[in-house]
């Protein structure tokens, strides 16, 4: 039985109608929908990180206005119920300047080292190094007092093996390590973390306002900077095949033209 020709009409408007619709995330998939472990398992890169997603993490929500360190009022916007409100907008380019300095440094095949000493920061911290490969490591339980400061007597041999002086150390939760802080200060070790309202920004050198009690925002935070950490050790990957390319380039000119057997 044929089909009636304003039937068949319809059915094409609709499904042209459906497929343009679709590219503007009309139609909800679980691809195209939230989920809370994207956070942790799929971060966003620094220049995909928003506003809207902080807030959506509780990137704002400070202390009581009572617990304020008076240092972190440049990094105020109010207060709301007697908490202090975080102001996101001062908080998401130095998110991106973090961010620009773990790529960086992973690029310049420097050592990142991301310290999260609470339970729910465990899988955090883990993740975030994994993604820098050999270059990424994680502290989750306790830092070693004299880790940096006294490392040649606490690991003897091995302290002549393995550079045991990273360069640079992120702190999710900086005020239940400030022994590790005052280590990395001595060490002229430079340090990123999370800064809530209740901490002095100047404890670390690329601070980070925002709740340092909320897991999806340390999830946040973590992600983006180690993306910005494995876009690093790409780029050093094609650094050093650009290099070889044209070092062998070199040699071929040279052995065309004789320079290296003069």
């Amino acid at each position: 039985m044929a089909l009636r020709p304003w039937t068949t009409a319809t059915r094409c408007l609709r499904r042209q109608r459906s497929t343009f619709l679709n590219q503007h995330g009309s139609t909800q998939t679980r691809e195209k929908t939230f989920q809370p472990h994207h956070t942790l398992s799929r971060p966003l890169a620094p220049s995909h990180t928003t506003l809207s997603a902080l807030v959506a993490a509780g990137a704002h929500f400070g202390h009581t206005t009572s617990l304020m360190n008076p240092n972190f009022l440049p990094y105020s916007f109010g207060t709301r119920a007697g908490l202090t409100i975080i102001d996101l907008e001062q908080t998401l380019p130095l998110l991106r300047r973090a961010a620009s300095l773990v790529r960086a440094v992973a690029q310049r095949n420097g050592t990142i080292i991301f310290v999260g000493t609470r339970p729910d920061l465990q899988d955090t911290i883990q993740r975030a190094s994994e993604r820098l490969g050999p270059q990424g490591y994680h502290i989750g339980e306790r830092w070693l007092p004299g880790a940096l400061t006294n490392r040649n007597q606490l690991f003897q041999e091995e302290s002549h093996q393995y550079r045991l002086t990273p360069d640079l150390v992120v702190f999710l939760n900086p005020l239940a390590n400030m022994n590790a802080i005052r280590e990395c200060a001595i060490q002229h070790v430079p340090t990123t973390g999370i800064i809530d309202s209740n901490a002095d920004p100047r404890i670390v050198m690329y601070p980070i306002p925002a709740n340092d009690d909320s897991p999806r925002t340390a999830q946040i935070i973590a992600g983006v900077l180690s993306v910005a950490g494995r876009d690093g050790v790409v780029a050093r990957g094609e650094d050093q095949k650009t290099y070889q390319h044209q070092a062998h380039r070199i040699l071929i000119k040279q052995a065309l033209t004789g320079e290296g057997n003069s």
